[in-house]
């Protein structure tokens, strides 16, 4: 097996059982590509209505195989939702609750990338951890760490041994093309790949550092702004939430703060997006030329969303479906014509995608793991979720107060812990959540019932009380 020293670079039934088995020789192993934006929300991707944004390579995976609709985060921010990708689990569960934690030993065992090397998988990992400051690079077969050895962020402009500034997202391409020269020929592979792109570079103001050669992309375009940026939306935010020292509304006000802002950042986050859809393209192609498309197995997902001004805010961490969905896309070039471009309606959430991807493999899933087999779930082989846990505890009021609650595919019932403040939102019929029902006559039964099922589920997911009052808040 060869070993590659790190960079160190700063609602039809599918057949799901084709999602993970080549047709040709099932006795074949899949070769496996997961793809990791970072804040790419469900709504950034041409393939989900998006009418600006441009992702060919993107839109066309989702055609040619299952675009998942409605994808949810179990806790919206960085390290705690790559937790959750690699391990299954719920953060109650990892216990990763800020940047400075490493999954210990025994946890990152039982994640999908040593469990597939210790079936036969040669492992890699290009760009973003995210999760601790020791990451585990000497486990993986080739190593290309964007962080600078989990230093929390990779910087968007690194310098290479010649001296040449280079973008992060190019970086992260060119290790894919290394990583499929070294390894595409050499038995099944698994390879993570996770970008910065299109989160913003953290300063004051935060920045969206973009590549030079997407400098004009839609520039001759006018970014409408969402319903919920009219500022009667963020006034009616209680007193606790409504301050500066909000995360939220601090990047907002580097962002979008203005209307002039608001239209270059949101491009700009927009070209960044199409700056990693050029890599999969490239990536694509590769694979093709190598002749190992027929058997690669793709899959790409956002750790979780983005305010690009809704409710006069910046960020993720809250409860509201800008935040929590995020795209998820599951592409094999071996499906047959009859199940392309089927849009997958149940609830997918990001603690599915390990054992999904052992399942994939033909790889036990471990009891660990809390998410479910998606190729099960579409297939109709296991009930249809109606509802899951949400969960943030990172920093806690004033910076980003703390929230709990459950979400279904109509409603969002959420609770701020610290103050007891509820938010009931019916989406179906109010999609950009403008409207606090909890006081609302009509909505009594309904209000009532989910505050059992949240307290259910809180007994189940959530960390007790006396936790999360000491849970870390020194980032």
């Amino acid at each position: 097996m060869k070993n590659i020293t790190s960079l160190m670079i700063g609602c039809s039934m599918l057949p799901g059982s084709l999602l993970g088995k080549p047709l040709k020789n099932q006795n074949i192993k899949p070769n496996i590509i997961f793809i990791l934006t970072d804040d790419q929300r469900w709504d950034a991707l041409g393939a989900m209505g998006n009418p600006i944004i441009q992702t060919p390579n993107m839109d066309k995976l989702a055609t040619a195989g299952v675009l998942f609709q409605n994808t949810f985060v179990t806790t919206a921010i960085c390290c705690v939702s790559r937790a959750s990708i690699l391990t299954g689990q719920y953060e109650s569960h990892h216990k990763i609750d800020d940047f400075d934690t490493d999954l210990p030993t025994e946890t990152f065992e039982k994640t999908y990338p040593p469990l597939l090397k210790n079936a036969g998988y040669n492992i890699g990992f290009i760009g973003k951890f995210g999760i601790g400051h020791h990451p585990p690079g000497s486990v993986f077969d080739f190593w290309v760490d964007t962080e600078a050895g989990g230093k929390g962020q990779p910087n968007y402009i690194t310098t290479d041994n010649k001296g040449h500034k280079i973008h992060d997202t190019d970086t992260i391409g060119s290790a894919i093309q290394t990583f499929l020269n070294n390894f595409g020929g050499d038995g099944p592979f698994c390879l993570s790949v996770s970008f910065k792109a299109p989160h913003e570079q953290d300063g004051n103001p935060p920045k969206y550092i973009i590549q030079p050669k997407y400098k004009d992309y839609y520039k001759d375009v006018t970014i409408p702004q969402p319903v919920t940026a009219n500022p009667i939306y963020w006034n009616k935010f209680p007193d606790f939430f409504r301050t500066d020292t909000n995360f939220a509304r601090a990047r907002w006000k580097g962002l979008f703060g203005t209307p002039e802002l608001y239209q270059e950042n949101v491009k700009n986050y927009y070209r960044l997006i199409t700056g990693v859809d050029d890599v999969i393209g490239e990536m694509m192609e590769k694979l093709k030329n190598l002749g190992i498309a027929k058997n690669t197995i793709i899959i790409v997902m956002g750790d979780n969303g983005m305010f690009l001004e809704e409710h006069g805010m910046e960020g993720k961490w809250y409860g509201y479906e800008e935040s929590i969905r995020v795209p998820l896309l599951i592409y094999n070039s071996n499906l047959p014509d009859n199940v392309t471009q089927y849009r997958a309606p149940q609830i997918a959430l990001n603690i599915d995608i390990a054992p999904t991807i052992l399942s994939m493999a033909g790889v036990q899933i471990p009891k660990s793991m809390q998410g479910i087999n998606l190729i099960d779930l579409i297939e109709n082989k296991i009930p249809e979720r109606t509802d899951f846990f949400y969960q943030h505890y990172f920093l806690g009021s004033p910076r980003i107060p703390r929230e709990e609650g459950v979400v279904t595919k109509d409603f969002r019932y959420m609770n701020y812990i610290e103050h007891n403040y509820e938010e009931l939102f019916d989406i179906k019929h109010d999609p950009h959540e403008t409207m606090n029902l909890v006081n609302d006559a009509k909505y009594k039964l309904k209000l009532e019932e989910l505050k059992k099922r949240y307290k259910e589920l809180r007994e189940r997911y959530g960390v007790p009380s006396k936790e999360w009052m000491n849970i870390k808040s020194s980032f």
